[in-house]
């Protein structure tokens, strides 16, 4: 009998590439996901990694495995999706993971509605990057979070997450009022405001930079798009904003820019866990808000 448990592990070795970042993500050490490895090959009665030194490879017979774990770990989502569904209400924890934006325009209203309708649901929210939510679901951190793409930067479809569309925005160049700047190629002299290296919002801004021909010069950097707004009205330099961190009006002192670019956000779920009752409610609670 196949352990869910190590299928879990190679699978995740799988979307990681080494038996350390594996070990990191569940806290284990090296020689425990090496251990339990073994074991899974023990009960699969077959080769499943070819090591080299420290380099392990997916055998013929690995590479069959982790398809089929794929489907057999999204089954069990789906059971326990099933099994939820038959409860009069929902309870327990429902751990959300957003990006600080969205934590701050999308989720208030979305949490006050669930927690009128759903009072026996725990709802815990933690603030993180798009880039960190798809692990932070396969590892169990998170039930339900927010991830992004750009048209310029599509995310790769993971075999292991289900998406719902929420979102698609406009995004601007955010230049200091009565600059002139009006295109992204005027503004490649000038100072940038730029996220946090690793994030998204960074990749896609270098992108875009380097698309017009230049890479921007960095004065500041800020992942909060309120802080980028107010430094960009200082003058204190360009940076790229989404139209969801824009205020309503427009924070003064900046002229926005549309760029024909767009950023798409999406509701993520492990697979098989979109049924469950309380990923519903959130999504209809977000849609609604």
């Amino acid at each position: 009998m196949l352990d869910v448990r190590r299928l879990r592990l190679l699978c995740d070795l799988d979307r990681l590439g080494t038996i350390a970042a594996v070990a990191q993500a569940h806290s284990y050490t090296p020689s425990a996901v090496s251990q339990q490895l073994s074991t899974l090959e023990r009960e699969a009665g077959t080769a499943l990694l070819e090591r080299t030194g420290r380099r392990v490879t997916f055998t013929a017979a690995g590479r069959v495995l982790v398809a089929h774990a794929e489907t057999v770990l999204a089954a069990l989502e789906r059971t326990t999706a099933a099994l939820a569904a038959v409860s009069a209400q929902l309870t327990g924890p429902l751990r959300i993971g957003a990006f600080p934006t969205a934590v701050r325009t999308l989720l208030p209203q979305a949490l006050v509605s669930l927690g009128r309708d759903h009072p026996a649901l725990e709802l815990r929210v933690t603030e993180l990057d798009p880039v960190a939510v798809p692990g932070a679901l396969r590892e169990r951190q998170l039930d339900v979070g927010l991830v992004q793409d750009y048209d310029l930067a599509p995310a790769e479809a993971d075999p292991g997450l289900e998406t719902t569309a929420l979102l698609d925005e406009t995004v601007y160049l955010a230049v200091p009022a009565d600059t002139g700047t009006a295109t992204v190629s005027q503004a490649r002299n000038r100072p940038w405001i730029l996220a946090t290296p690793g994030t998204l919002c960074h990749a896609v801004t270098l992108q875009v930079c380097r698309a017009a021909g230049f890479t921007p010069r960095m004065r500041h950097q800020a992942d909060d798009f309120a802080t980028v707004l107010a430094l960009v009205a200082a003058g204190q330099g360009v940076s790229l904003v989404p139209e969801l961190a824009v205020g309503t009006p427009p924070s003064d002192g900046v002229t926005l820019v549309p760029l024909p670019y767009r950023r798409r956000t999406s509701i993520a779920c492990r697979k098989g866990a979109a049924a469950h009752p309380a990923v519903t409610a959130f999504v209809a609670a977000l849609r609604e808000g």
